[in-house]
């Protein structure tokens, strides 16, 4: 089951507009994913530590890697390795014959993961927020548009590593695309090029480049959801609707916007099945929902299933009116506690979120 459900997560990973972490929670295992990368970064950090001697170092590091479920890791992590092995045989021979089209259903994907964030926070509140997206906007509208790098068909290796490291984030945050954001860094067919040809110094610096990004970025961006949860879900919102440049089906070679062809109507057929794709991941989550959730519930006992994993993300209601537009309304993120699963957050769940 678990080697399935990692297939099922790597397959998803696979296509830009459609998070990991999303399935993730579909299949049930978001939260146990989260404590289990909790433990990795507690290690690395114990390794890394200054003024600690080898011996505590390596006694730290142990005591984290014991507390692994190695029985979910090991399966899961080699169904997500075989899903990508077998859609990199795939997807960059589809992209290559069919780019317009290709285009078209990420376009459509995408599209439709903009109703993730949306959902989570709700309407925005106030100029601040609307600020916060149009940034998000301009900046990924911006960044997307750079031409591809120049050479011998194979970024440059920095690249590769910052890219890898960012990507590992959207594991982390449900509605994220790490394939999308590979793609606004012009990466996306190069890396499934790279997993298909078996290109190992490609594969190397990626791989490098992730277990830096989780050690590095995670508990950062764990941060940022425990207190800061609204407005990186209002920066999200304006940074999906700003790759939807990097998605135009019409495109040359330099990343430049072209006018749609003579029958553009008919690219609207893939647009709308990816989209369709998307609104029927999101739709299966919300019937795993339990019905009886209730806001403002206290974080289940670790352990509790599927079930509990899903009601620590049930939606909220909107925020009083006086609460002011800081105020963190979504739906409860669960957090990485390298100490130990389960540890519950030091304040209240769905506090005002200041920092």
């Amino acid at each position: 089951m678990n080697l399935a459900r990692g297939a099922a997560i790597g397959v998803v990973e696979t296509i830009p507009g459609v998070s990991g972490g999303t399935m993730a929670l579909v299949v049930g295992i978001y939260e146990r994913l989260i404590t289990q990368a909790g433990h990795l970064v507690g290690a690395a950090r114990a390794v890394v530590r200054p003024g600690t001697g080898g011996q505590g170092r390596a006694a730290r590091a142990g005591t984290e890697l014991r507390r692994l479920d190695w029985g979910l890791l090991l399966p899961v992590a080699a169904g997500m390795v075989l899903a990508v092995v077998l859609a990199s045989q795939v997807l960059p021979g589809l992209i290559e014959a069919h780019p317009v089209g290709s285009r078209a259903v990420f376009l459509g994907m995408v599209a439709a993961s903009v109703a993730v964030p949306l959902r989570i926070t709700g309407m925005l509140r106030g100029v601040r927020e609307w600020a916060l997206v149009v940034t998000g906007f301009v900046v990924t509208f911006l960044v997307s548009g750079l031409p591809p790098a120049a050479g011998d068909g194979r970024p440059p290796y920095p690249l590769i590593a910052l890219a890898a490291a960012v990507a590992i984030c959207a594991l982390v945050l449900p509605g994220f695309s790490g394939s999308f954001l590979l793609l606004v860094f012009g990466l996306y067919e190069p890396t499934l090029r790279a997993v298909r040809d078996l290109d190992i110094a490609y594969i190397a610096v990626f791989g490098l480049g992730a277990v830096l990004g989780l050690a590095s970025f995670v508990s950062l961006l764990q941060w940022l959801l425990e207190h800061h949860r609204r407005t990186l879900m209002v920066v999200m919102t304006g940074v999906l609707l700003g790759a939807l440049r990097a998605l135009w089906p019409w495109q040359d070679d330099a990343r430049g916007l072209l006018a749609p062809d003579p029958g553009w109507y008919a690219m609207l057929v893939p647009a709308l099945l990816g989209a369709a794709l998307v609104v029927g991941i999101m739709f299966l989550e919300r019937r795993l929902e339990p019905a009886a959730a209730r806001v403002g519930e206290p974080d289940p006992a670790p352990g509790a299933g599927a079930e509990s994993e899903t009601r620590r993300l049930a939606p909220v209601p909107p925020a009083d009116s006086d609460a002011g537009s800081d105020a963190d309304v979504t739906r409860p993120l669960p957090r990485i506690t390298p100490d130990g699963p389960g540890r519950p957050p030091a304040g209240p769940p769905d506090g005002p979120g200041r920092g």
